[in-house]
């Protein structure tokens, strides 16, 4: 396989491999890609974790368990100004 890449990739890669973590341009690529499964699979839990959370919720609002809007406003405002006056 040919792969061709852009100048500031190869750039990228030679300074890896001049800080000495790593001792070839495959050991570098490899941990790109290695990163890139990681990613991908985080975003997948994630994505699966947030479906079943909606699903939950939605089951409950089903169910007449859901909080009014205008209180879940109330109460995100209130933690909004909580939080600034922390900071202050």
């Amino acid at each position: 396989m040919s792969i061709l890449l852009r100048t500031e990739q190869e750039q990228f890669i030679q300074k890896k491999l001049e800080s000495g973590k790593y001792a070839s341009v495959d050991e570098v690529i490899y941990e790109a890609f290695r990163l890139l499964e990681e990613r991908d699979k985080s975003y997948e839990q994630w994505l699966q974790d947030t479906r079943q959370k909606v699903k939950a919720g939605l089951t409950e609002l089903d169910q007449g368990q859901g909080i009014n809007g205008e209180t879940v406003i109330a109460r995100l405002r209130e933690r909004l100004h909580s939080v600034r006056e922390t900071k202050i």
